[in-house]
Parts: C-alpha cells; sequence; structure tokens
C-alpha cells in the first residue's frame, strides 16, 4: 500500500510539473523514462527521493515479472524470501501445466506424488481417448483388461459405423457373417427408402420386381400431387388415369 501511494504521489508530481510547464524539461522527460521504461534512463538527473523511489517500483515490476513466469524475470534483484516464492510458484505453474497439458510440463520439477497423480491422468486421458476414438490412443499404457475392452468398443463403435452407412469409419473386414448380413440389410432398406422418397442416392439396379414397382408407385404420385400443386416439377407424361396408379 505504501509503494503504491509514493507511485501515486510520483505520478502527482510529475503531472503537475508538466501541468506548469508547456514544454516538457530534460528532467522530466528523463522521469518518465525512468518510470516507464521508455527511452535512455539517466539515473544522475534524478533526485535522491526519486532514485529510491523508481528503485522501489522497478524492483516490485521484476518480482512480477518473475511471479507470472515472464521471460524478462532478473532473479540476480530478488531477495532471498522472494527468489523461494518464485520458485515454489513456478513449480505450481508447472504442476498445473503438466496436470491439465495448457502449457508445457517438465516432470524432473515434479515430487514423487505429484509425478505419480501425473501419471494417472495421463493413464485416464488415454483410456478416454482409446475408448471415444477422437484422440491420440497409446494402446502400450493400456493394461490387459482394458485392451480387451477398448478391442470390444472398437468392434461395436464399427459395426455401428457400417449400419448407419458411415463409409468413412466402416471397416466391413471386420464384421463377422452375421454382422455382414445385418449391414446388407440395412444399407438395403437405405436405398430403397431414398429410391421411395427421392431423397438422397438411389440405386435402382439394387431393386427386386416388387421393391422396382413400389418406386414407380412413389415417383407417379409425388408427380401427381407436384402437377396438383402447379409446381415445375410436373411430368404430365407420367400421369396416369384414375385406378392405374400404382400403391407405394
Amino acid at each position: 500500500m505504501k509503494r503504491t501511494l509514493v507511485f501515486l504521489v510520483l505520478l502527482g508530481a510529475f503531472a503537475c510539473s508538466g501541468y506548469s510547464q508547456p514544454t516538457v524539461g530534460v528532467k522530466e522527460e528523463n522521469l518518465q523514462n525512468c518510470l516507464y521504461g521508455f527511452g535512455t534512463c539517466n539515473r544522475s538527473l534524478l533526485t535522491t527521493t526519486q532514485a529510491k523511489q523508481i528503485a522501489v517500483l522497478q524492483h516490485d515490476k521484476n518480482l512480477w515479472g518473475c511471479l507470472s513466469g515472464h521471460y524478462d524475470c532478473n532473479h540476480s534483484l530478488l531477495t532471498a524470501e522472494e527468489a523461494k516464492a518464485v520458485v515454489d510458484t513456478m513449480r505450481q505453474q508447472n504442476l498445473l501445466a503438466c496436470e491439465t497439458t495448457i502449457a508445457t510440463c517438465d516432470k524432473t520439477l515434479l515430487t514423487p506424488s505429484q509425478a505419480q497423480e501425473v501419471t494417472k491422468i495421463e493413464r485416464d486421458e488415454n483410456l478416454a481417448n482409446c475408448e471415444t476414438g477422437f484422440a491420440v490412443c497409446d494402446r502400450s499404457l493400456l493394461t490387459s483388461a482394458e485392451a480387451r475392452e477398448i478391442s470390444t468398443l472398437d468392434r461395436e463403435h464399427n459395426l455401428l459405423a457400417c449400419e448407419i452407412g458411415n463409409q468413412a469409419l466402416c471397416d466391413e473386414s471386420l464384421l463377422t457373417p452375421a454382422e455382414a448380413k445385418e449391414v446388407e440389410s440395412a444399407d438395403h432398406q437405405r436405398n430403397l427408402l431414398a429410391c421411395k422418397s427421392g431423397e438422397g442416392y438411389c440405386d435402382d439396379s439394387l431393386l427386386n420386381n416388387s421393391e422396382a414397382k413400389r418406386v414407380a408407385g412413389a415417383k407417379q404420385l409425388r408427380n401427381a400431387l407436384a402437377c396438383e400443386a402447379g409446381d415445375e416439377i410436373c411430368n404430365q407424361s407420367l400421369i396416369q388415369p384414375v385406378g392405374e396408379t400404382s400403391r407405394p
């Protein structure tokens, strides 16, 4: 609090001096340089009081930089107590980095118990990555039981991807004969629905005779409704007399 008042008094003195004189003098400009770190600070132009006050402010600024982990920290200017506080803070910052991966982690700075905790966090995160498949999974870190669990999840995820038609994630070579038949049936139903609804990609070559007739009926029905609505996609050549339209 005392240092803050000194800082304010110093600023007030400078402000009053600058207000009373239209042109900033050499000493005032030098005081600015010393106070804010702009340009060159000539300490010989400072009064004894100003020099002490500037030294206090610069010391606090350096201490703040050290505690904040800034590269402009000058450790040689710290007292023994301050140096210890900075080391403790650096260790805390490093522990946070190791536990959260938000910055570079130096494991050599960890205590044995901290290193054990960080290792557990890393194993848990790796297990989660392996379970979800959305990040790098290091299977060498898994226990035998975890590896078996992940293998089962991999097969389940692959089967689901194949069943919903996600070709990017589906590996059909991993399917059992029964699963392959299920996936084939799901693919066929999706294609049939695409053909009937007129949405998505339809492969007519995959339709049997009965399905082809249902698709043709659905197409004629959509066209008839479009014609009744005056839609420009109406194809009058597809209109059939009442009673001849196939049921979808």
